[in-house]
C-alpha cells in the first residue's frame, strides 16, 4: 500500500509542471491571449527587479560578514546564553535563532554543523529543523521584496515579521518539547 502511494505522488510529481504549463498554453489560446509577447515582457520586469535587488542584497551580505568576522555575533551570543538556560532553550540553537532571520543558507549550514555534530535524530537537531522550516529569512525577504519595488520605509512590515519570526521560534521550542516527549 505504501508503496503504491509513492509510486502515485512520484507521478504526480513527475507530471505537474507539464500539466500546468499545458493548462496556461490552453487558457492563453481560448482566451486569445498573445502568450509569447506576456512572456517576453515578463521577463523583462524580471530582469528589471533583479537589477533593483541586487544593492539591499550586496549590503546585507556585506553587513552579515562584518557582524559575525568582527566578533560581535559571538559576543551577542554569549550575552544572550544565561537568557537561554533560564527558559531552558538549548544555547546550541541560539546561533540559529538569531542568523536565520538574516540568512537562509547560513542557517542551513548551522543546522548542517548540528546535525554532524548532535545528530538529525538528536533533540537539538530536531529543534533546529522545525526551527529551519518554520522561520523565515525575514531581513533578506524583506531586502528583496522592498527592494524590487523601491519602497524604503519598512518599519510596520519588518516588526511584524519579527514578531512572526519569534512566535515560530516559541513554537518550534514548544512543539518539539511536547512531541520528543510522548
Amino acid at each position: 500500500m505504501k508503496f503504491k502511494v509513492m509510486k502515485i505522488l512520484k507521478l504526480i510529481s513527475l507530471l505537474m509542471i507539464p500539466v500546468v504549463v499545458f493548462l496556461i498554453i490552453i487558457y492563453g489560446i481560448k482566451s486569445r491571449i498573445n502568450l509569447y509577447e506576456n512572456f517576453i515582457e515578463g521577463a523583462k520586469e524580471s530582469l528589471q527587479s533583479l537589477f533593483g535587488i541586487i544593492p539591499p542584497i550586496f549590503g546585507l551580505i556585506v553587513a552579515i560578514t562584518m557582524f559575525e568576522k568582527s566578533g560581535a555575533f559571538s559576543l551577542v551570543i554569549s550575552f544572550l546564553k544565561p537568557i537561554t538556560n533560564f527558559f531552558r532553550i538549548p544555547s546550541e540553537i541560539l546561533p540559529l535563532i538569531l542568523l536565520k532571520p538574516v540568512s537562509g543558507s547560513g542557517s542551513i549550514s548551522l543546522v548542517s554543523e548540528i546535525f554532524t555534530k548532535y545528530g538529525p535524530d538528536s533533540f537539538i537537531g530536531k529543534i533546529a529543523s522545525v526551527m529551519l522550516g518554520s522561520t523565515e529569512t525575514v531581513f533578506y525577504t524583506l531586502a528583496i521584496y522592498f527592494g524590487s519595488i523601491g519602497i524604503k520605509n519598512i518599519r510596520h512590515a519588518a516588526k511584524c515579521a519579527i514578531f512572526a519570526d519569534i512566535i515560530n521560534v516559541i513554537l518550534s521550542l514548544y512543539l518539539t518539547n511536547l512531541i520528543v516527549k510522548y
